[in-house]
């Protein structure tokens, strides 16, 4: 992908400070990226377990809070943990959800996922940008794995990355295209406006199999694709009983 960046709210690095304006770089990044916390929320909603009021709902890699503002929105009942490895987005979701709830109504964890440690604990998850920061070296697996192992039998997973096609020859164009979508959104140099906003630079897609290969691995049904714009995709998974 150009310039192989970080476009994530959701890394697994842990910067000292949130660059400022950070949401609009990424907004004007990422295709779609404005609709993809609504879109996210209102499946995990509409799902056999989330759907219940007052289900319990873990988002991994919250990042700043985009998706857990919507949720507040579409689903105040619902028990929210936060997750972020990284101190600094932790506290700037924490700003952004004072200004829509009680910060005691939700469960903060500066943490990973694989370190939470709640075996069955929720009814459904968001992983929104996450994957996509963890290198295939056994990270990827043990990430999806640590989720799978936090939901209910039949739990779902909303979970939406930078994809890698496998086999195609129209992937310079899809690139083009990205680069474009960039341009065209404002944001002019997108590799220099990020690596001053000093953003970790790695990023580790995989293809469409290797997910599926991975998601089994963890436990998890096959993925069904529920949002794709240019190389993002989104997915819907459900743990196996």
């Amino acid at each position: 992908m150009p310039g192989s960046l970080s476009v994530s709210g959701h890394s697994s690095g842990s910067p000292e400070a949130v660059p400022p304006g950070y949401d609009l770089i990424v907004q004007q990044l990422i295709p779609g990226y404005a609709s993809l916390a609504r879109l996210a929320v209102s499946l995990l909603a509409a799902s056999p377990l989330a759907s219940a009021a007052g289900a319990a709902v873990l988002v991994a890699g919250c990042g700043t809070g985009a998706e857990l503002v919507e949720a507040r929105s579409q689903r105040p009942d619902w028990q929210l943990t936060a997750s972020d490895p990284s101190a600094a987005m932790l506290r700037e979701a924490q700003r952004r959800w004072q200004v829509v709830g009680d910060a005691a109504a939700i469960r903060w964890c500066c943490s990973r996922v694989e370190d939470l440690d709640q075996a069955g604990a929720y009814d459904g998850a968001l992983a929104v940008l996450v994957l996509q920061a963890l290198a295939d070296d056994g990270s990827k697996l043990a990430f999806l794995t640590a989720l799978a192992r936090s939901l209910r039998p039949g739990g779902q997973l909303v979970l939406v990355d930078l994809m890698r096609a496998e086999r195609s020859a129209l992937q310079a164009q899809v690139e083009a295209a990205w680069r474009g979508f960039q341009r065209a959104s404002g944001l002019e140099g997108a590799a220099d406006a990020l690596a001053a906003l000093s953003l970790s630079p790695g990023l580790h897609p995989i293809g469409l199999s290797r997910l599926t290969a991975l998601v089994n691995a963890a436990g998890f049904s096959d993925p069904a694709v529920v949002f794709q714009a240019l190389d993002f995709q989104g997915f819907l998974l459900q743990r196996n009983r």
